[in-house]
């Protein structure tokens, strides 16, 4: 079975940046983009229908969104919608354990599921025929699931030991998973998504029989299908596999935190065994993703880390050489997000010589000239990468689950793309001024285990 949760994602998207080439300086905001066309409809008990038709391929993908995710973890039960991630591949009263691994992969296709700070999803790519098999295994195992203390042992275990080899045995995994809990004073987007051996220690069945009975129903899901098939058909089978399936009259647990501004700057010391260089992260607090204003914050982002020509690649890497590695990008949540910047150091040099000029380069963006072709680059990477997504039907269908569930309208879908196009200098500087160079940071020094009592950087924690 493929992994189903990986810790270290937010290093592996920040690399991604890395990846772009130099496209031709051309004008994004003329490009004519097709807009994704979609069905929706709701059910009477609430499941919520998203559906996209694309007949390039015999093909189709089956998506379970849960409006649940790791903010959403029973107090010092971190890591419950990740464990639930795993249990959802066990037994259910009609399907064997790994049973959705044999209706997918032995029929040439694929599935996989992940979880995030506000969502948990389920996907799967099969052969069009197979398209009714596996909506009826969809709505089995959110019906029928076997929450049992066998499957609970086990799974935790193997999310025990996601932890240790994706957090502990990696070298920067802690300090990328430290950034939530430093970020954030009050709101449960604080607890790493993956968890902690402690808490998952101290879970018991019935916390996790709980949990799903909370979470887990129809009134709390979208479902999402996406590639060949037909309207009435796929309406037809929707209705017989979920239909039936009732709405719990408990109401579902709503976060009501909410993140005070930060009063001043702070600053932690982590400290590694694995890491074999220092690193430092930076944060700032931005609004939810459904905030007009996320886009802007992205395309700054664009600007300072998208691939070898961008700022802080010039900057740290190629010509101070204090870093062999530079990023920055936006976190971008339903409650409030995280810009964030960060740098891993070159041999010999400290955070505080990556860190001054990091603030610099974003300074230098916020006040000073944009060029036109630096700008209309950036934005067209940023679309081709968004419209390489949408190449496939499960492309489409997870670009229509964040707009739908992160930024609450799946109309969203279309309408950012424009917004992306639209975005100016102007823009840009102003959202860096108003979140990022005018408001507080968090700073974190990453430092190797054996140089951590010689540093006095960041020495004693918050400051």
């Amino acid at each position: 079975m493929s992994t189903r949760f990986r810790p270290a994602a937010r290093l592996a998207a920040l690399a991604l940046f890395g990846l772009a080439a130099a496209w031709p300086a051309l004008q994004a905001a003329e490009l004519a983009v097709p807009p994704i066309a979609y069905r929706e409809r709701t059910l009477p008990n609430g499941l919520q229908v998203l559906s996209i038709g694309d007949h390039a391929s015999p093909t189709v993908t089956v998506q379970v969104w849960y409006h649940v995710g790791s903010k959403d973890d029973p107090q010092g039960r971190s890591g419950f919608a990740h464990l639930f991630e795993h249990l959802m591949f066990k037994s259910t009263a009609h399907m064997h354990a790994e049973q959705m691994d044999r209706l997918t992969e032995d029929v040439g296709g694929a599935n996989n599921a992940s979880t995030g700070d506000d969502v948990t999803n389920y996907f799967e790519v099969i052969p069009s025929n197979y398209l009714e098999t596996l909506l009826w295994a969809e709505a089995e195992r959110l019906s029928n699931l076997n929450v049992d203390a066998a499957n609970f042992k086990s799974e935790r275990a193997v999310v025990e030991e996601e932890y240790r080899q994706s957090v502990l045995a990696q070298p920067y995994g802690k300090l990328f998973n430290a950034i939530d809990p430093h970020s954030f004073a009050v709101h449960p987007y604080r607890r790493p998504t993956i968890g902690s051996i402690e808490d998952l220690e101290a879970a018991s069945l019935e916390d996790v029989i709980a949990f799903h009975r909370t979470y887990y129903r129809p009134d709390n899901a979208t479902l999402i299908v996406a590639g060949d098939f037909q309207p009435k058909q796929l309406d037809t089978w929707v209705d017989r596999y979920f239909g039936g399936i009732a709405k719990p009259s408990a109401p579902i647990p709503q976060v009501t935190a909410v993140e005070p501004a930060r009063t001043a700057d702070k600053r932690y010391t982590e400290t590694s065994e694995t890491a074999p260089l220092p690193a430092v992260a930076l944060s700032w607090l931005i609004p939810p993703a459904r905030d007009a204003d996320t886009i802007p914050l992205q395309v700054a982002a664009a600007l300072l880390a998208q691939g070898d020509s961008s700022r802080l690649y010039q900057s740290l890497v190629y010509r101070s050489q204090v870093a062999q590695q530079a990023g920055a990008e936006v976190d971008a949540r339903v409650g409030p997000g995280l810009f964030i910047a960060y740098a891993i150091l070159a041999s010999g040099h400290r955070p505080a010589e990556a860190e001054q000029p990091l603030r610099a380069q974003i300074a230098r963006l916020a006040d000073g000239p944009i060029a036109a072709a630096e700008l209309d680059k950036v934005k067209t990477q940023l679309l081709t990468q968004e419209l390489t997504q949408r190449q496939t039907a499960q492309g489409k269908a997870f670009a229509l689950g964040e707009a739908a569930l992160t930024e609450g309208d799946p109309a969203r879908v279309n309408s950012d793309l424009a917004a992306l196009q639209a975005v100016t200098a102007d823009d840009v500087q102003r959202v860096l001024k108003h979140y990022v160079t005018g408001a507080h940071s968090v700073a974190i020094d990453y430092l190797p285990q054996a140089r951590a009592a010689a540093d006095t950087h960041g020495k004693g924690g918050a400051k």
